[in-house]
């Protein structure tokens, strides 16, 4: 592969220089080695890998300059303006090919031996040398004055580079096995060949590049996985960084242009593992009723980060959604729709009131009752979470909370049976 970067004759670049990329969720940190013969360092890269640099992010480290110029460059078929190209145009007795001169390139006007002047299309062009890749994409330069001939680490951060996990929880009647693939995306037309590589995982803050952004996430959509290396590089165990999460790679790899490398990333062991059904609500006095959400619960012996899960029970799909960053052994809980075979109804009771001096009630007492049923050929757990507002609240018998509680309800419901469960709330607004 060539070098990642497109360097002018002035630098010397061998395939020993590979890229080290640091990759974070959405964008990613490159630290290209670059060596000057003389007293200019040129850096040309073409012009979308530009627009996902961060501003102001670009740093010459461990090589001393005087000067750093930007500039815009035309692109390749600028260079060809006032010379000969040939078009070809479809006609009835087949194709024909004549000599034209390109006027401009911006809108490919061209003038032909008549002395007419039309535009064309860049696929009716044929030419006498070979177009780059991107012969319709101008290019910027980045020129450094050094006071003297070395080597150093060009550094930038880009939003065309970042990573993502996914996860897989498969569950039978045996238990459950969660494992992990990582997705490296590359959204421009640039490879790299990466020497060292780390994945970051937590929330880094850096200036926003909305367009970029844009472009990442659209070609997240529609870009096809790259097929992994013969020798393929492995992630190793991670370690913490300041509240970020470092994964290292093992191998040096190569991410190719406009591509997703996908590599095993983590098989964390399950400590716990619960599937149950459940309803998260607000207290009101209102009887209700409907379906439970089929949810579940796990513990894990690494952390997480934030990330897509596919959860079969089985080997079949039942269902995906996201979970949010976890710590070594924290909890994750997540629902996946209703379960339409556990139904519930709720009713509520006033128990008692009290009022003030001027009769207005300021403290009422309610009893709250689910009742369940259930059409499975198993007993599920079930677990309601109703969140009470109010100045002072008790539920059943636990010590009173301030500006608002939170009651809970777990119960087992029988294998196509019914079941019923109350509690006790008292809202003290006095």
């Amino acid at each position: 592969m060539k070098p990642t970067l497109l360097l002018a004759a002035a630098l010397a670049l061998g395939t020993a220089n590979a890229t080290d990329l640091r990759i974070y969720p959405s964008f990613a940190e490159v630290r290209q080695p670059v060596t000057s013969t003389g007293t200019a360092l040129n850096v040309s890269l073409p012009q979308q890998a530009w627009e996902n640099v961060l501003a102001g992010s670009l740093d010459l480290e461990g090589l001393a300059f005087d000067s750093a110029v930007q500039k815009l460059e035309a692109n390749w078929l600028s260079s060809l303006e006032g010379k000969t190209v040939f078009l070809v145009q479809t006609t009835a007795d087949g194709e024909k090919t004549e000599p034209v001169t390109l006027v401009r390139a911006r809108d490919l006007l061209v003038k032909d031996a008549a002395g007419r002047y039309f535009n064309v299309r860049y696929e009716q062009l044929r030419f006498d040398t070979p177009p780059p890749t991107n012969p319709l994409s101008p290019s910027q330069t980045l020129t450094y004055t050094l006071p003297k001939a070395g080597s150093g680490t060009l550094v930038y951060l880009t939003r065309s580079v970042g990573w993502s996990p996914r996860y897989t929880l498969k569950a039978s009647t045996a238990g459950a096995q969660l494992s992990a693939l990582a997705d490296i995306r590359n959204t421009t037309e640039l490879p790299y060949d990466v020497k060292d590589t780390e994945l970051y995982s937590g929330d880094v803050s850096v200036q926003a590049n909305p367009q970029a952004q844009a472009n990442f996430e659209a070609a997240d959509m529609v870009m096809r996985a790259a097929p992994a290396p013969v020798t393929a590089p492995k992630i190793g165990s991670g370690s913490e960084l300041r509240g970020l999460y470092r994964y290292a790679l093992t191998t040096p790899f190569t991410l190719p242009a406009n591509s997703v490398v996908t590599l095993p990333f983590l098989s964390p062991k399950l400590s716990s593992f619960e599937r149950y059904v459940g309803l998260n609500t607000y207290f009101n006095v209102a009887t209700q009723s409907g379906t439970l959400d089929r949810s579940y619960r796990f513990k894990a012996d690494a952390r997480l980060p934030a990330g897509p899960i596919t959860v079969r029970e089985e080997g079949r799909l039942v269902g995906q959604t996201r979970i949010d960053e976890t710590r070594e052994g924290g909890t994750v809980e997540f629902s996946l729709g209703d379960d339409p075979d556990v139904e519930y109804t709720r009713t509520v009771q006033t128990v008692s009131q009290s009022k003030d001096s001027k009769g207005n009630v300021v403290k009422t007492t309610y009893k709250v009752t689910y009742a369940f049923e259930s059409s499975k050929a198993r007993s599920v757990r079930a677990e309601i979470t109703e969140r009470v507002g109010g100045r002072v609240v008790i539920i059943d018998s636990a010590a009173p909370t301030k500006n608002g509680g939170i009651a809970s309800l777990k119960v087992d419901v029988p294998a196509k049976g019914k079941i019923s469960r109350s509690f006790t709330v008292v809202v003290d607004n006095s």
